[in-house]
């Protein structure tokens, strides 16, 4: 059974609810082992803020990347059908032949960083009609003014938020965007049991 994808406890704890939020979207509670549950909470939270505080601020992009290797790693053994990639800079980008968009189109999950105020990891779950679909660990109730973001309530296992793929790719960091290239990093997890390849959809199709 699927569970519904679920907020952040705080106001630093994107990353790690983001990281679950993407097993909890691929695979059914049942396979999840809580080695995975563990593991991702003992690595996030690791940035320190100006006080010399643990946590407040958030998960580092070094952190994404170990918890991207030790996920294919995890795989690689049998522990869980899953695999994963670390993506940053200039490979980074949302639309037409980019790594995130085949991704989302064959089934996977997608881990991103983006600006919502402050740096914020949101989790990517489909495309739809040149948008994409989103859920944003970080609870807010109104509506939002920006053109392109539409939030939604009615699907609670996959996304919470539609986003025009424009909104991404801006350089700035307003609402959503991806900011600069430099900055930017991705986790892409797929569950290798439902992943779609070019031969399942031709199997698919016949």
């Amino acid at each position: 059974m699927k569970n519904p994808l679920h907020y952040q406890l705080s106001e630093y704890d994107c990353g790690p609810t983001a990281m679950l939020d993407a097993v909890s979207f691929l695979f059914p509670r049942e396979e999840i082992s809580p080695v995975v549950i563990r593991n991702i909470m003992l690595y996030c939270l690791d940035c320190y803020n100006c006080e010399g505080i643990m946590g407040k601020s958030g998960t580092s992009s070094a952190a994404m990347m170990f918890l991207s290797n030790w996920l294919n790693g995890f795989g690689k053994v049998g522990q869980l059908p899953v695999s994963s990639q670390y993506l940053s800079g200039k490979s980074v980008w949302i639309g037409g032949d980019s790594l995130i968009n085949d991704a989302l189109c064959r089934g996977g999950a997608v881990v991103v960083r983006l600006y919502f105020e402050c740096a914020h990891y949101v989790l990517l779950t489909g495309t739809l009609n040149g948008k994409i679909l989103m859920f944003d660990p970080y609870y807010v109730k109104g509506p939002f003014t920006e053109a392109g973001i539409v939030m939604v309530d009615d699907h609670p296992f996959t996304y919470n938020r539609i986003i025009d793929e424009r909104c991404f790719n801006r350089e700035t960091t307003e609402l959503y965007a991806l900011g600069p290239m430099e900055d930017r990093e991705a986790v892409i997890i797929f569950n290798e049991d439902t992943k779609k390849t070019a031969e399942k959809t031709i199997e698919y199709f016949i």
